[in-house]
Protein backbone atom coordinates (compact mmCIF):
# COMPACT_ATOMS: atom_id res chain seq x y z
CA UNK A 1 0.00 0.00 0.00
CA UNK A 2 1.53 3.16 -0.93
CA UNK A 3 2.40 6.00 1.51
CA UNK A 4 0.99 9.64 1.40
CA UNK A 5 2.91 12.72 2.63
CA UNK A 6 2.03 16.08 2.39
CA UNK A 7 4.23 19.18 1.32
CA UNK A 8 2.38 21.68 3.07
CA UNK A 9 3.20 25.43 1.34
CA UNK A 10 3.46 27.93 4.50
CA UNK A 11 3.54 30.79 2.51
CA UNK A 12 0.30 32.58 0.33
CA UNK A 13 2.50 36.02 -0.48
CA UNK A 14 2.06 36.85 -3.74
CA UNK A 15 5.97 36.80 -4.64
CA UNK A 16 6.19 33.89 -3.06
CA UNK A 17 8.28 31.02 -4.30
CA UNK A 18 7.12 27.98 -2.03
CA UNK A 19 5.30 26.76 -5.29
CA UNK A 20 8.31 26.25 -7.01
CA UNK A 21 10.66 24.92 -3.92
CA UNK A 22 7.94 22.37 -3.29
CA UNK A 23 7.92 20.91 -7.06
CA UNK A 24 11.35 20.91 -7.32
CA UNK A 25 11.63 18.97 -4.20
CA UNK A 26 8.57 16.57 -4.72
CA UNK A 27 10.23 15.91 -8.70
CA UNK A 28 13.41 14.51 -6.20
CA UNK A 29 11.19 12.69 -3.49
CA UNK A 30 8.52 11.11 -5.86
CA UNK A 31 11.12 8.72 -7.65
CA UNK A 32 10.70 6.76 -4.34
CA UNK A 33 7.89 4.68 -3.31
CA UNK A 34 6.14 7.84 -1.49
CA UNK A 35 3.68 9.56 -2.55
CA UNK A 36 4.51 13.49 -2.35
CA UNK A 37 1.48 15.76 -2.94
CA UNK A 38 1.19 19.54 -2.35
CA UNK A 39 -1.27 21.05 -0.41
CA UNK A 40 -1.27 24.93 -0.78
CA UNK A 41 -2.36 27.15 2.09
CA UNK A 42 -3.45 30.01 -0.13
CA UNK A 43 -5.78 27.25 -1.88
CA UNK A 44 -7.03 25.60 1.60
CA UNK A 45 -7.68 29.42 2.44
CA UNK A 46 -9.09 29.01 5.98
CA UNK A 47 -9.80 31.85 7.77
CA UNK A 48 -8.22 33.48 10.95
CA UNK A 49 -8.80 30.28 13.68
CA UNK A 50 -12.73 30.91 13.86
CA UNK A 51 -13.81 27.35 16.04
CA UNK A 52 -15.38 28.13 19.15
CA UNK A 53 -13.70 25.24 21.09
CA UNK A 54 -10.23 23.96 21.70
CA UNK A 55 -9.20 21.89 18.66
CA UNK A 56 -7.77 19.36 21.24
CA UNK A 57 -11.05 18.34 22.15
CA UNK A 58 -11.80 17.55 17.97
CA UNK A 59 -14.96 18.92 18.59
CA UNK A 60 -15.46 20.90 14.93
CA UNK A 61 -18.02 22.89 13.73
CA UNK A 62 -17.03 25.09 10.93
CA UNK A 63 -17.10 23.38 7.21
CA UNK A 64 -13.45 24.39 6.65
CA UNK A 65 -12.33 23.09 9.62
CA UNK A 66 -13.88 19.83 9.13
CA UNK A 67 -12.36 19.41 5.66
CA UNK A 68 -9.01 20.79 6.78
CA UNK A 69 -8.94 17.90 9.96
CA UNK A 70 -9.94 15.01 7.03
CA UNK A 71 -7.18 16.15 4.75
CA UNK A 72 -4.27 15.97 7.24
CA UNK A 73 -5.99 12.71 8.71
CA UNK A 74 -5.97 11.36 5.35
CA UNK A 75 -1.77 11.70 4.91
CA UNK A 76 0.81 9.17 6.68
CA UNK A 77 3.94 12.42 7.20
CA UNK A 78 4.23 15.77 6.56
CA UNK A 79 6.22 18.27 5.14
CA UNK A 80 6.26 21.72 6.11
CA UNK A 81 8.13 23.91 3.38
CA UNK A 82 8.33 27.68 4.83
CA UNK A 83 9.83 30.85 4.42
CA UNK A 84 11.70 32.52 7.31
CA UNK A 85 10.15 35.79 8.24
CA UNK A 86 11.85 37.36 10.96
CA UNK A 87 13.57 34.12 12.12
CA UNK A 88 9.83 32.91 12.49
CA UNK A 89 7.48 31.18 10.12
CA UNK A 90 4.76 32.51 8.42
CA UNK A 91 1.27 33.48 10.40
CA UNK A 92 -0.40 31.12 7.83
CA UNK A 93 1.10 28.58 8.71
CA UNK A 94 0.59 28.69 12.43
CA UNK A 95 -2.94 28.90 11.99
CA UNK A 96 -3.28 26.34 9.66
CA UNK A 97 -1.64 24.29 12.89
CA UNK A 98 -3.67 25.58 15.36
CA UNK A 99 -6.54 24.72 13.88
CA UNK A 100 -5.93 21.16 14.94
CA UNK A 101 -5.28 19.15 17.79
CA UNK A 102 -4.86 15.09 17.82
CA UNK A 103 -4.96 14.97 14.00
CA UNK A 104 -0.84 16.17 14.33
CA UNK A 105 -0.18 13.86 17.13
CA UNK A 106 2.75 11.24 16.27
CA UNK A 107 2.65 12.38 12.73
CA UNK A 108 6.09 12.24 11.24
CA UNK A 109 6.77 15.36 10.50
CA UNK A 110 9.61 17.40 8.86
CA UNK A 111 10.25 20.77 7.44
CA UNK A 112 12.23 22.67 4.26
CA UNK A 113 12.62 26.29 5.02
CA UNK A 114 14.70 28.77 2.94
CA UNK A 115 15.23 32.21 3.20
CA UNK A 116 18.73 34.49 2.86
CA UNK A 117 19.85 33.27 6.18
CA UNK A 118 18.51 29.76 5.01
CA UNK A 119 15.71 29.22 7.95
CA UNK A 120 17.44 27.57 11.10
CA UNK A 121 15.52 30.36 13.24
CA UNK A 122 12.30 29.98 11.60
CA UNK A 123 12.76 25.94 12.57
CA UNK A 124 13.80 26.45 16.06
CA UNK A 125 10.81 28.56 16.37
CA UNK A 126 8.74 25.47 15.06
CA UNK A 127 10.29 22.97 17.07
CA UNK A 128 8.14 24.55 19.95
CA UNK A 129 5.18 24.15 18.27
CA UNK A 130 5.66 20.41 17.00
CA UNK A 131 6.93 19.63 20.64
CA UNK A 132 3.57 20.62 21.95
CA UNK A 133 1.37 18.75 19.84
CA UNK A 134 3.52 15.56 19.96
CA UNK A 135 4.07 15.56 16.18
CA UNK A 136 7.00 12.69 15.55
CA UNK A 137 9.96 14.79 14.80
CA UNK A 138 11.48 13.74 11.36
CA UNK A 139 15.96 13.76 11.75
CA UNK A 140 16.15 15.52 7.99
CA UNK A 141 15.02 19.24 7.99
CA UNK A 142 16.70 20.82 5.23
CA UNK A 143 17.26 24.38 5.10
CA UNK A 144 17.95 26.20 2.16
CA UNK A 145 19.48 29.74 1.58
CA UNK A 146 18.68 31.51 -1.13
CA UNK A 147 20.00 34.86 -2.98
CA UNK A 148 18.85 37.86 -4.82
CA UNK A 149 21.13 36.30 -7.62
CA UNK A 150 18.88 33.18 -8.33
CA UNK A 151 16.11 35.35 -9.22
CA UNK A 152 14.35 37.04 -11.72
CA UNK A 153 11.57 39.02 -10.34
CA UNK A 154 10.27 36.47 -7.87
CA UNK A 155 10.88 33.16 -9.93
CA UNK A 156 14.10 31.35 -10.14
CA UNK A 157 16.04 31.98 -13.18
CA UNK A 158 17.24 28.23 -12.83
CA UNK A 159 16.00 26.45 -9.71
CA UNK A 160 18.00 23.18 -11.11
CA UNK A 161 21.18 24.96 -10.76
CA UNK A 162 20.48 27.07 -7.80
CA UNK A 163 19.39 24.59 -5.36
CA UNK A 164 21.25 21.54 -6.49
CA UNK A 165 23.14 21.73 -3.20
CA UNK A 166 20.28 20.40 -1.51
CA UNK A 167 19.34 17.67 -3.58
CA UNK A 168 21.20 14.83 -1.14
CA UNK A 169 19.19 16.30 1.49
CA UNK A 170 16.16 15.91 -0.10
CA UNK A 171 16.63 12.37 -1.09
CA UNK A 172 18.16 11.76 2.77
CA UNK A 173 14.62 13.12 3.65
CA UNK A 174 12.70 10.64 1.78
CA UNK A 175 14.77 7.85 3.01
CA UNK A 176 13.75 9.28 6.32
CA UNK A 177 10.37 8.80 5.52
CA UNK A 178 10.50 5.35 4.32
CA UNK A 179 12.61 3.88 7.42
CA UNK A 180 9.56 5.21 9.40
CA UNK A 181 6.78 5.19 7.27
CA UNK A 182 7.54 1.64 5.48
Amino acid sequence: MTKHVAIILGSTRPTRISPEIAKWAQNILNQGSIQYDIIDLKKVNLPFLDEEEMPMTGKYHKQHTLQWSKTIKSYDGIIFLFPQYNWGYPAVLKNAIDYLGKEWQNKPVSCITYGFHGGAQSYASMLLVMSCLKMKRMAVNPSISISQRMFNGSSFIDIDKDLKPYVNDIKLLHMNFVNILE
